[in-house]
């Protein structure tokens, strides 16, 4: 039989009773499988910071002193049993799910408290326990979806198991992949379901090193320490040729089949098919990954392999991100000195915490295209100013549009690209394409990004079709 070792994304475990049907019970037998679940939509949001306005959680509270981080505990609580009471019908499993994740909770309060009336001495700071307060913060969301998951699919006659990964207990140490080898030493995938945590604690630190993509690492590396056929994410969507709710659901057509170039690219871009580095892993240890709609169980969805080449040149997917920052820095005395300042700027980027998007420079200017938090991006571009007072920099808010591919022919792209954008009455700002044939990019104005997103989208896709039903009429 196929072993497959299979992630279960947030937005999909809100709606637990299609989960249930059409993945959990949907085989004969529902073993030969592992599941890696990542928290409830919106939790690891409400533990940490809003990931898209950067909304303060709880983490974020603690690390101002903010008092309100109590009260957004007591939230958290209320939030997290209401999912239990919907969840679990009988009073048995309702109780044995609050009780659980009450404990968890009042444990990790009572941890903050202590270590906010250490900080109070002046021996102590704060901001040295903060990495240690976000990793166990974040583990909270995981922990309790997992444990949810493994009690319910108990009362429904499953062997389920739950892998709790969080270090909560102390029973795991080591790195990532030490950490899961001890958690899989006696786990008999024949006769039981495990069902891990998205979150794993272990001596690299998860959260620090991968941020949000920390349940995408323990997925790849349990694919890899366990040997999987097939690794498997369900997402609330199929991976398509662009977003169904710009480009219309009736236009847009899963991918089908595509390589890890192409999530790499979509990965840069945010739109995570997997995040890059869980993919390295599968690309080495040549495990193919499947992306399957939750709610399409009968659909393969999209298979990305290494191996996959396509037989021509296409566009596989019109995908981009919108809210980047675009800074431009312009300084005449530039010349023959722009490594120097590229390397000062990636400091400063750096520790700003934003993402870097994407990068162009001549001789005399360098622009920076940034995601991240308003206040970290208005951080930055005053350290900037102040770094480089003589220099004119500048800033906007722009959206970045790629036409991606395995392999393409990033000139045809370019230019019918550009005339696309132009009949559409878009003018674009800058366009990028690189000697490695993946994806091609366009830079507009932010409020474009969607008639963007159409307008080439109608180019490489609606186009397409309506000419190949002209040749064969």
């Amino acid at each position: 039989m196929t072993y497959t070792v299979e992630k279960i994304g947030g937005t999909s475990m809100s709606a637990f009773d299609a989960v249930l049907d059409n993945i959990f019970l949907r085989p004969a037998s529902p073993y030969n499988r592992v599941f890696v679940v990542s928290a409830y939509g919106g939790i690891t949001d409400a533990l940490l910071e809003c990931k898209r306005s950067g909304e303060p959680g709880i983490y974020q509270l603690v690390a101002k002193r903010d008092e309100r981080w109590i009260e957004a505990f007591h939230a958290l609580k209320q939030r997290l049993q209401l999912i239990n009471s919907n969840m679990f019908a009988d009073p048995l499993s309702r109780t044995r799910a609050d009780k659980f994740i009450t404990e968890r909770l009042d444990d990790a309060q009572n941890c903050i408290t202590n270590i906010l009336a250490t900080c109070e001495y002046g021996q102590f700071t704060l901001r040295q326990y903060l990495p240690q307060i976000r990793e166990f913060l974040s583990s909270i969301g995981e922990v309790h979806s997992a444990f949810n998951t493994a009690l319910k699919l108990k009362t429904l006659g499953v062997n389920a198991r739950f892998v709790d990964l969080s270090g909560w207990d102390n029973n795991l140490s080591g790195n990532l992949d030490t950490v899961i080898k001890s958690a899989f030493e006696d786990i008999d995938v024949t006769k039981e379901l495990p069902i891990v945590t998205g979150y794993a604690y272990c001596d690299e630190g998860l959260m620090k090193t991968y941020d949000r993509g920390y349940s995408e690492m323990t997925f790849s590396r349990i694919a890899c320490q366990t040997s999987a056929d097939l690794a498997i994410i369900h997402k609330e969507y199929h991976l398509s040729s662009a977003d169904p709710r710009i480009a219309g659901p009736e236009n847009v057509l899963p991918i089908g089949k595509s390589n890890f170039d192409v999530a790499d690219q979509l990965a840069n871009l945010g739109m995570e098919a997997i995040h890059p580095n869980a993919a390295s892993g599968l690309r080495q240890n040549n495990i193919p990954l499947q992306i399957k709609n939750t709610f399409e169980p009968e659909h393969q969805g999209t298979l990305i392999s290494q191996e996959y080449q396509p037989d021509a040149e296409k566009i596989e997917i019109i995908a981009g991100k919108n809210k980047v920052f675009a800074l431009h820095i312009f300084d005449q005395a530039m010349v023959g000195q722009v490594d120097n300042v590229g390397y000062e700027m990636m400091e400063i980027i750096a520790d700003a915490r934003v993402s870097l998007v994407g990068k162009e420079m001549n001789a005399n200017s360098i622009t920076y295209y940034l995601s991240g938090a308003v206040k970290n991006l208005n951080h930055l571009l005053y350290k900037a100013e102040k770094r480089f007072p003589n220099s004119t920099i500048t800033g906007q808010w722009v959206a970045l549009i790629s036409a991606i591919g395995a392999e393409i022919n990033t000139n045809t792209t370019l230019s019918r690209g550009v005339l696309a954008l132009m009949n559409h009455g878009i003018a674009p700002i800058a366009v990028h394409s690189s000697m490695r044939n993946v994806n091609v990019q366009f830079v507009v104005k932010d409020d474009a990004y969607d008639s963007t997103i159409r307008a080439l989208h109608d180019e490489f896709f609606t186009a397409t079709k309506q000419t190949k039903k002209q040749h064969v009429a």
